[in-house]
């Protein structure tokens, strides 16, 4: 008897308005397979799984799981079908313990002990089971990032999850935690669950995966056997051309000490020491990157620096002049650029056209305008020239910055800072969310910035990314450097420097 897949979605077709999301899909997966799917930002993955979880409906088509056509009207009913879902951005509630969150929701009925006495040696089955192991009664917000996600899938078991979605699974995970999440992954799929995995990171892919589904403006252009693809052929897949996937750089040739970062303290705004005594150069015409998993001090690291945040001590020098504590304002003057890490809060103003956006920051440029008014004529025509250069698309200057991709939002961003010629630029995640096409190009305008002899600080999640692009890396854990390694130093050395183990 031929045993019926774990999921099928049958012509899912799914539309937002003018945008059509999703495109008269068809998806098999089979039971006890570990499933990838791929595909550019804004491709129509997550809209898909969103379906699949009940957070939308879908417009038509429809939806089997084990061989049984189902209505998923909402999570409840996810649920109840044997799905459960992962989110890239964990839904626990911090100030409980792991085993209060796992009950949350699911508590047995008014008598509270028995539910939890309940829970618990359920819990230890689970944890027994798939070598998931947890302190029950640890608080969320003690725990590292890697045992949140542990809790995440075990509420997902605990509620009779057959079938597991994991969206962007390794994003706040260090190398090392990564690999373990894979062995956890294996250990499901092994014991009979379905697990299908959202990702970017083509290494996954082909790391874990057993099939690979790839998504192309809202279809499904490929499913692939992960044996029988490469890496190469995956991202022609989801780009449709060919994609150069390395950084293509010389050597660099480092010149003057440009920034200069000495005993710096930041504290956030909580009053909490987020970086701790830090210093550092970096010289023209090399790229520092610094490593390190989110939320140990590099965001606050470079607030400081570009002025959005004031430091405690210490001080940072701009071609030996003192310029912490300034503005941001007088540090652009200065010739400090910044790529934020988040554009939509830092970067662009969405209801603003593209043209507008393009001069933020800039504004006050005498090219600009005259005195307090600004000439529209003058500002579409610089836009212009910055659109044909990096390619933006649709290349239309009076279009609503939200109209655009992810990563044609971020092209924006990087045009307007590169092309204003500073001496230092400071790089917060170049390419999150964007799409491989855009990071191919956003990367190759870091490298020529750089051999313009300037000097170029990158901080990034993606470790991958830090290992190509940068000349020298920092390791950041728990606010302070830990360490400096050249760029071909290993991914092993640099997880375990990450997680604060001596490498």
């Amino acid at each position: 008897m031929v045993q019926a897949p774990a999921i099928e979605l049958i012509g899912i077709d799914k539309k937002f308005g003018p945008v059509h999301a999703n495109k008269n899909i068809n998806l098999t997966v089979s039971k006890g397979s570990i499933h990838g799917i791929i595909g550019e930002n804004g491709a129509g993955k997550s809209t898909l799984m969103s379906i699949l979880y009940g957070f939308y409906q879908a417009d038509q088509g429809s939806i089997k799981v084990g061989g049984e056509t189902i209505t998923i009207k909402d999570s409840q009913a996810a649920i109840a079908a044997g799905i459960g879902m992962v989110h890239q951005h964990f839904m626990l509630v911090e100030n409980f313990t792991v085993l209060e969150n796992i009950m949350l929701g699911a508590e047995g009925g008014a008598l509270l002990a028995r539910g939890t006495d309940a829970a618990r040696a359920s819990l230890k089955q689970l944890e027994k089971d798939y070598g998931l192991d947890v302190d029950p009664d640890a608080v969320i917000e003690e725990l590292a990032v890697g045992l949140q996600q542990r809790v995440e899938i075990l509420k997902a078991l605990y509620r009779g999850a057959d079938i597991l979605i994991l969206d962007e699974p390794t994003g706040v995970l260090t190398p090392a935690e990564a690999d373990h999440l894979f062995k956890i992954l294996g250990v499901l799929r092994d014991q009979g669950k379905t697990v299908i995995l959202i990702t970017h990171k083509l290494r996954e892919i082909m790391a874990i995966t057993d099939t690979v589904s790839v998504m192309r403006r809202g279809e499904i252009v490929a499913t692939r056997k992960t044996a029988e693809t490469t890496v190469e052929e995956l991202a022609e897949l989801m780009v449709g051309r060919r994609v150069l996937l390395r950084v293509d750089k010389k050597p660099a040739q480092p010149g003057e000490v440009l920034l200069s970062v000495r005993n710096l303290t930041v504290k956030d705004n909580r009053g909490v020491t987020m970086v701790d005594d830090v210093s550092f150069d970096i010289r023209a015409g090399e790229i520092v990157g610094i490593a390190g998993v989110a939320g140990n001090g590099q965001s606050e690291l470079l607030e400081a620096i570009t002025g959005i945040r004031k430091p405690v001590s210490g001080e940072i020098l701009l071609e030996g002049q003192k310029v912490s504590g300034l503005d941001p304002a007088m540090l652009r003057r200065l010739g400090i650029g910044h790529i934020p890490e988040d554009r939509h809060h830092m970067g662009l103003v969405l209801p603003f056209e593209e043209s507008q956006n393009a001069i933020l920051g800039y504004h006050r440029d005498q090219r600009y305008g005259k005195g307090p008014f600004l000439d529209p004529v003058a500002i579409r025509a610089a836009a212009e020239v910055e659109i044909a250069k990096y390619d933006i698309r649709p290349p239309n200057a009076r279009l609503k910055t939200a109209n655009f991709s992810g990563g044609n939002q971020q092209k924006i961003v990087v045009a307007r800072e590169i092309e204003r010629n500073p001496k230092m630029l400071v790089i917060g995640q170049p390419t999150r969310g964007v799409d491989i096409g855009a990071i191919e190009f956003i990367h190759r305008r870091i490298v020529e910035t750089r051999d313009a002899g300037k000097a170029l600080l990158l901080v990034s999640v993606e470790l991958d990314e830090i290992r190509a692009l940068s000349d020298r890396i920092l390791v950041m854990f728990a606010g302070r450097i830990v360490g400096e390694k050249p760029s071909d130093a290993t991914e092993q050395t640099l997880g375990l420097m990450m997680a604060g183990i001596a490498a």
